[in-house]
């Protein structure tokens, strides 16, 4: 079965990426494999030494790789290898056309084929933040061998069997019902600061027209909200396997973020790599902490990293 997808490269001139604000990063691109399905490509940049440590910023829901654009060169300035990819549809992947060509299990494969075929990575610090640790805690907790250490910033891994708060509900309606779905406004509305047009340009630059918006409505539509949920099952093992996580789990969440707040504290009970650490909260910062607060929490990454050892 092919996968119809819509390309900056093929259908429309690349210059909609142009001038990025603070985010000169030359795209690579690798292809990977859908299974039961036709391949994707998959865009992602990176910093820092190629031999450093290998620090892996996965974003989330609407955003793309652009949104590490300040965390970057604080990272590499400390040595590490970041590497930031973009979800299959989203900034300069490849954008299946139709919402049913998303699935949990889908984008868990597509990142995972990124990550281990493709680049070969090993001893990786993940940081996930929203649909990043969604994605991220399961490539955790199937390849536990990969991951030295996991820094989670406002996510979790939600099963189903816990309702989600009212406030997540309006934006999936939001983002279910909208005739016309304005990316760089959901952006905006989740940072408690004031975006420069040039940034929420940026945001809104890899979706052209509506047709190039199937992952962004796609997302909240295959969180697992249910306890007969498709991907429920998969992420109770993930559960399961983390449990067992005695490597370090740092829990950097923001104190602005209604979405993601009650996960804090399950996270750090629930996985045993957490217990002893002092985990630091990003205050004055929202849902995208990486926009409000970046540097610092670069920082706090950047110091974990040198600071902690896998147990």
């Amino acid at each position: 079965t092919e996968i119809y997808t819509l390309s900056l490269h093929d259908a429309l001139p690349i210059y909609r990426f142009s001038g990025l604000p603070g985010f000169g990063y030359e795209p690579r691109y690798v292809t990977v494999g859908t299974p039961g399905a036709g391949n994707v490509r998959m865009a992602y940049v990176e910093a820092g030494p190629a031999d450093g440590p290998v620090v892996l910023l996965l974003h989330g829901e609407p955003s793309w790789s652009f949104l590490y654009r300040t965390m970057l060169p604080v990272l590499a300035g400390r040595g590490l290898r970041a590497i930031a990819p973009d979800m299959v549809g989203f900034g300069r992947s490849d954008k299946p056309a139709r919402v049913a060509d998303h699935s949990y299990a889908r984008h868990v494969e597509w990142l995972r084929a990124l990550a281990f075929d493709r680049l070969d990575l090993r001893d990786v610090t993940l940081v996930g933040q929203d649909w990043g640790g969604l994605i991220g805690l399961r490539l955790v907790a199937e390849h536990p061998d990969r991951f030295a250490r996991v820094v989670a910033a406002n996510t979790g891994l939600p099963t189903g069997d816990q309702p989600m708060p009212e406030v997540w509900w309006q934006f999936r309606r939001v983002v279910e019902k909208a005739q016309t779905l304005d990316v760089a406004r959901l952006v905006q509305s989740g940072c408690q600061t004031r975006l420069p047009d040039r940034v929420r340009a940026a945001y809104a630059a890899p979706f052209p027209d509506q047709a190039y918006l199937a992952g962004p409505r796609a997302m909240p539509l295959i969180l697992p909200t249910a306890p007969d949920d498709p991907a429920t099952e998969a992420n109770r093992a993930a559960w399961r396997e983390l449990g067992r996580w005695d490597r370090p789990f740092l829990v950097a969440f923001s104190d602005r973020d209604p979405i993601t707040a009650s996960m804090a504290p399950v996270l750090k009970r629930m996985i045993p790599g957490a217990a002893g650490l002092e985990h630091p909260v990003i205050e004055g910062a929202g849902h995208f902490l990486q926009e409000d607060a970046g540097p610092r929490l670069a920082e706090v990454v950047a110091g974990f990293v040198a600071n902690s050892r896998p147990r």
